[in-house]
Parts: C-alpha cells; sequence; structure tokens
C-alpha cells in the first residue's frame, strides 16, 4: 500500500511539472495513470478535463464530465462544461449552463461575454464587459476593452445602433480596427480609412519587435485590415482598387475561413453578371466548413442570396429557385427571396406568374409591402399597363404623398390623357399637407403645380381655388393676381373687375430708363436697327452748317465676256435655248470619239501619247509616279492620297505601302 502511495505521489509531481511546462500530452498520461490506481479522484477527474481541454479533445472532457457528474458536481467544473460547448458551437447549450450558476466568478464573466457576442445580443454582452472592465485589475484589462470595442462596431455595423462614446483609447492595432468598424457602420468611410491606415501602421510596429516573425506573417495578419479598406473603396465607388486589393487578399490564404468568405463574396457582388467563372471560382470559398461560425447572421444572409443571383446569372434556373425557396423559407418576411425569384420568372418572361407572386407576398407581409408594390408597378410599366401601374402608386400609403410620386403618377396620367385622375392626384396631395403641413414650402409648390397644370390643360375654372390660395399668401404676386383675373373674366367678370383693381396703375410699372444712354450701352451694339424711311416731320434736321445728306450705293458694272464686241449686234434669239433657236442643226454624226480604256488594262488608242502629261516638259508633275521611289513618312499635317481601290495589307514595315494589284475584267487580259 504504501508503495502504491508513493507511486500515485510522484505521478501526481509528473503532472504538475508538465503543467508548468504547458505539456498536458504527458500530464494527461499521468493522470490516467492516477485513476488507474484510484478510481474516481475528484482532482485528477479535473486535472484529465484539463488537459483534454487544453489539447482541443472537446468532446472527450465533455463525456469525461457527463460520466462523472455525480462525483464531480455542477459547480466545480461549470466553466470547464460551458467552454467545451461554446467550443464546440452549442452556443446554446453553454449559455444555459453558465446561467445556471447562482454566483459568476470573473473567467464566468469573460466566457458569458463571448457566448452573448456568437448569439448577436449585443446589449447584453456590452453590460457585461463594462462590468468587467470597471471591477477587475489584472494584465487582462487590454483584452477586454478590443472585445468590448468589438461589440461597439458590431451595434453599429448590424443594428444601426449609435452608442454612447466609451474613451477606449486606441493603443493597440486591434483597438484601431475595430473604431474602423464603427465608423463604417455610421457612413464616415474616409474617417474609416484613415483609421485603418493607422491600424496598419500600429500593426507593423508591433510585429518589428519579434525577430522570428516574417514577413508573411506580417500580412497575412494585415489581410483583415487591407480586406476593410478594399470593402471601403467598393462603398466609395473605386472598384477596380477594390478588387485588386480583394485579389492580394485571396492570393495570400489566410488561416482566417471567415476572412475568406467575405472577401471572395465582395468580389463577386462586383463581378455581377460578367467574369461569371471567376464568381464561380470564389463563391467555393464561401462554403468552406465552419464558415457559419465565423460570421455575423447578415453576412451569412448576404452570401446565400448572392449565390442565388449567380446562379440565375449562369441560366441556373432549377438551382436559382432552390436557393431562393430556401431563403424564403429561412427569412418568412424578408422581400429580396421572392425578388430574386420574380427576376428569374421575368427573365424567362413569364410576367404574370411574378406579379401574381408579388401581389401574394405584399398581401401576407404588409410591412413589407411597399418595395414590393414599386417592383409590381415597374412590371405594369414594361408591359404597357400604365393605369394599373397608377393603381398600385396609389395604394402604397407610404410614398403616396411623397412630390416625387405625385410628380410620377402626374406624368404617367398625362401621358395616358387622363387628366382628371392627375387633378385627382395633386387634389388629395393638397389636402394631406394642408392637414399636416399648413402654409409649409411643400404645400405651396404643389398648389402652384396644381393651378399651372390646370392652366396648361384649359381648367381655368378649376385652377380659380389655387390660385386664390397662392394670392392670399403673397398679394403682391402679380403674376399669380393676372393669372387669376384670366381665370374668373371666364366664370364671373364682375369679380375679374374688382380683382382687376388691386393690379398695379402702368405709371407705378414705369421704369426709369434713359433711352440714350441704353441703346449706348454695350449690348446695344449688337443690335441692328432695321431702316425706316424718313419722309415729312421725320427728316433729319440740321446739323452745324451742312445737311446730312443720305448715302446712295453705286450700282456695280456688270462684266462682259472676253470675246465681246462692241459694234456687232447681238443675237436676238440669245435668250432662247440652243434646242429652239432657227440656226440649230442638230449635233453632227459619224464622227465617234477616241476610244479611251479599250483593250487591256491601262491601254489607250494611238491619241493616249499625247494625252500623256508626263511626257510634256513643260507641265511639273503634280504627284509621284507609281512605282517611283517616295519617302515612308510624310511631312507633319500632309495627308497620303487614298486610291479608289481597295488595297489587301501588306507585310511590310511601318510607312511602305504595297501596290494591289487590279480586278481583273471580262474579256480582258490580266495585267497591269
Amino acid at each position: 500500500m504504501s508503495s502504491g502511495g508513493g507511486a500515485v505521489a510522484s505521478l501526481w509531481t509528473e503532472v504538475n511539472r508538465c503543467g508548468q511546462n504547458g505539456d498536458f500530452t504527458r500530464a494527461l498520461k499521468a493522470v490516467n495513470k492516477i485513476l488507474h490506481e484510484v478510481k474516481e479522484d475528484v482532482t485528477a477527474l479535473h486535472c484529465k478535463i484539463v488537459c483534454l481541454v487544453q489539447n482541443g479533445s472537446f468532446k472527450e472532457a465533455l463525456n469525461v464530465m457527463n460520466t462523472y457528474s455525480k462525483v464531480l458536481g455542477s459547480d466545480l467544473i461549470v466553466f470547464e462544461k460551458a467552454y467545451c460547448e461554446y467550443r464546440l458551437n452549442r452556443v446554446e447549450s453553454a449559455l444555459k449552463t453558465i446561467e445556471s450558476v447562482s454566483e459568476q466568478t470573473d473567467k464566468l464573466k469573460e466566457l458569458y461575454g463571448q457566448v452573448l457576442y456568437r448569439m448577436e445580443r449585443y446589449d447584453e454582452c456590452k453590460a457585461v464587459y463594462t462590468d468587467l472592465i470597471r471591477n477587475s485589475q489584472d494584465e487582462y484589462e487590454e483584452e477586454r476593452k478590443t472585445n468590448l470595442s468589438a461589440v461597439v462596431a458590431a451595434m453599429s455595423t448590424w443594428e444601426n445602433a449609435s452608442p454612447d462614446d466609451l474613451g477606449l483609447s486606441e493603443t493597440t492595432y486591434e483597438l484601431s480596427y475595430n473604431a474602423a468598424c464603427t465608423l463604417i457602420g455610421r457612413g464616415q468611410l474616409t474617417e474609416a480609412q484613415n483609421k485603418l491606415q493607422e491600424a496598419e501602421e500600429l500593426c507593423r510596429v508591433f510585429f518589428s519587435e519579434d525577430s522570428d516573425i516574417t514577413e508573411e506573417d506580417v500580412e497575412s495578419e494585415l489581410a483583415v485590415i487591407h480586406s476593410q479598406m478594399a470593402y471601403i473603396m467598393q462603398l466609395q465607388g473605386r472598384t477596380e482598387e477594390a478588387l485588386q486589393l480583394y485579389n492580394q487578399v485571396i492570393k495570400l490564404k489566410p488561416s482566417d475561413v471567415g476572412l475568406l468568405a467575405v472577401t471572395a463574396n465582395n468580389i463577386i457582388t462586383i463581378n455581377k453578371d460578367q467574369n461569371v467563372f471567376d464568381s464561380k471560382k470564389k463563391v467555393k470559398l464561401t462554403n468552406a466548413d465552419g464558415v457559419e461560425y465565423k460570421l455575423a447572421k447578415k453576412q451569412l444572409q448576404a452570401i446565400e442570396f448572392n449565390k442565388a443571383l449567380l446562379a440565375m446569372y449562369t441560366n441556373q434556373a432549377d438551382q436559382c429557385r432552390k436557393l431562393s425557396s430556401g431563403l424564403q423559407s429561412q427569412n418568412p418576411g424578408h422581400p429580396r427571396p421572392v425578388l430574386i425569384q420574380v427576376a428569374q420568372l421575368c427573365r424567362e418572361k413569364q410576367h404574370s406568374k411574378a406579379i401574381e407572386l408579388l401581389q401574394r407576398f405584399s398581401d401576407q407581409h404588409p410591412e413589407s409591402a411597399s418595395g414590393i408594390k414599386l417592383t409590381m408597378a415597374q412590371l405594369y410599366l414594361t408591359q404597357g399597363h400604365v393605369t394599373k401601374a397608377c393603381d398600385i402608386l396609389r395604394s402604397i400609403e407610404d410614398f403616396k404623398h411623397k412630390q416625387g410620386m405625385i410628380s410620377a403618377l402626374v406624368s404617367m396620367y398625362s401621358h395616358e390623357e387622363d387628366i382628371d385622375s392627375a387633378i385627382d392626384v395633386f387634389s388629395q396631395a393638397i389636402q394631406y399637407y394642408q392637414s399636416e403641413q399648413p402654409g409649409s414650402s411643400v404645400h405651396l409648390a404643389l398648389v402652384r403645380e396644381a393651378a399651372d397644370f390646370k392652366l396648361k390643360y384649359g381648367r381655368k375654372k378649376e385652377a380659380i381655388s389655387d390660385l386664390e390660395q397662392l394670392w392670399k399668401q403673397n398679394t403682391n404676386d402679380i403674376h399669380t393676381l393676372a393669372q387669376l383675373i384670366s381665370a374668373y373674366s371666364l366664370v364671373d367678370q364682375d369679380k375679374a373687375k374688382s380683382l382687376s383693381k388691386h393690379l398695379p396703375s402702368p405709371e407705378s410699372m414705369s421704369f426709369n430708363v434713359d433711352v440714350d444712354e441704353l441703346e449706348n450701352s454695350h449690348g446695344a451694339n449688337s443690335v441692328r436697327k432695321k431702316a425706316t424711311k424718313l419722309t415729312g416731320e421725320n427728316l433729319p434736321k440740321e446739323q452745324g452748317q451742312g445737311d446730312v445728306k443720305k448715302k446712295k450705293r453705286k450700282k456695280k458694272k456688270g462684266k462682259l465676256p472676253k470675246n465681246y464686241d462692241p459694234t456687232a449686234n447681238p443675237d436676238p434669239e440669245r435668250w432662247l435655248p440652243m434646242r429652239e433657236r432657227t440656226y440649230y442643226r442638230g449635233r453632227k454624226k459619224g464622227k465617234k470619239k477616241e476610244q479611251v480604256g479599250k483593250g487591256t488594262q491601262g491601254a489607250t488608242s494611238g491619241a493616249a501619247s499625247d494625252l500623256d502629261a508626263s511626257k510634256t516638259a513643260s507641265s511639273p508633275p503634280t504627284s509621284p509616279r507609281p512605282g517611283s521611289a517616295q519617302a515612308s513618312a510624310s511631312a507633319p499635317g500632309a495627308s497620303n492620297v487614298v486610291p479608289p481601290r481597295q488595297q489587301k495589307p501588306a507585310a511590310t514595315g511601318p510607312g511602305a505601302r504595297k501596290k494591289a494589284p487590279q480586278k481583273k475584267k471580262k474579256g480582258g487580259k490580266s495585267g497591269w
């Protein structure tokens, strides 16, 4: 018995030494020997569970805890059990295990915060980390601040929340990166880009102090920062730069499958319906094992949506329907899966089925009906059913009284020549703003547009109420008053006369203008006045000693022909056409003109030599002869003459031209 106790003691010494050295594999062997000697030893069982956790054998550790649950008790191993469940992605089980404890230790609170973050319960997670930072002082304070900043970034990105500034100092590259993510969620892209550059500098400085870290290790650590930089570029419309940076991250092959999946998904969104082969390769990265545990629900949802769209772009109709149907079952109230199915139906020219699907979804989910009905109206317009599109648009309560919607409805009703419906749209909108925002700029602008529209289509009687309302708002508006008088003149002339009294008098409307100064101004010099005849009293008066006389232009004498003979009588029949003159004898027959172009190509008859200008010494050549040596490059500004026949491309150097053979004529001999 004493010998067995000494062996167990030495084994405990071995366990302690291996635990301090971090050699948990040897420590586990020693613990198993102890349990072989002393079964159901609580300390040995606890040590075995810790060794299994340190070695990553979480399932085996859980089996040990479940097997010896009565011996160990729940409070002793609650942290180890919750941690194993968390690492095995059994998040809900881990949460129940933690919440079963009445009093939580600091390390259990740390795990509790991680579980809440994974379950996207960010408000509770933030409260846990805030309490930990406030009530604990140890070497893990910086890690807690990093986790808290990650929670704030998630709230800003996924919940569109604006949490209070917690005053976290950005002394590490992780803190700077999380601060940049928070700025992205708020839409402050330029500030976020600057913050990411600061994070990159801090990361390089941090790893430069470690001589064992290679440049590849640094680039791998910077991959997440570079991917976020590319995302900002993509949001700013700099897609080429973003695509280049995304591909650099992919080439590094980082170990984080979540980073690879997000980067590949963003590349697919840039490609859209182009470069489909590359998108098919990138989509495989989004299917890696463990991706679903690394990303938020909205990120996974976006990836699945893009998979369905990619199937549509690659004409995989069945695959597209399968993916979109699965998305709809997972997110019954989300409109995007339905819109993907509608897009696929439209590609198949099944517009009626698409409209039925949209109508069914809008009836089942009225909270998402606004966007769905806009799509329905677009489909009706593509089919030419303008009135049906207008009816759908008028049924959208959220946009019914928006200025853009009113403008679109009026334009479409005007196109259909349905003026009554257009006026009804104006009337309902004016009535709404009259009750909600009376006298506002939007209200008065709508009244003005309604009045102008009615006057444009000759509805002066209906425009009276609108014009009266506008004139009461501004009695100094002469233009509106004139329109109102014109409208009343058709209905009540007495009212028109009474309103005309409010018009300003002609004297008050005259302007003090110096006509001479206006005519002598710079702008008046370019105006040409029409000449008027001066008669009677309008004749110019004396100026100085002499009278102003109007200059008369001298008529130019017509040019006479060169062979004009003044002594000879002109031909009395010169005004008649040549055929109608008495001395016309018709054309002389019997003489044929020189036959030019007969025979072989380029050859002429006997008189051809007389027509050759190159043999005449007195006439210098105006163009180079065919076949003569000329410079290959023309002078700047000069243009080479292009022959009328099409030339074959020649495999000669720059500037050289090869003469192509002429086409062969029927009955002629081929030759140059």
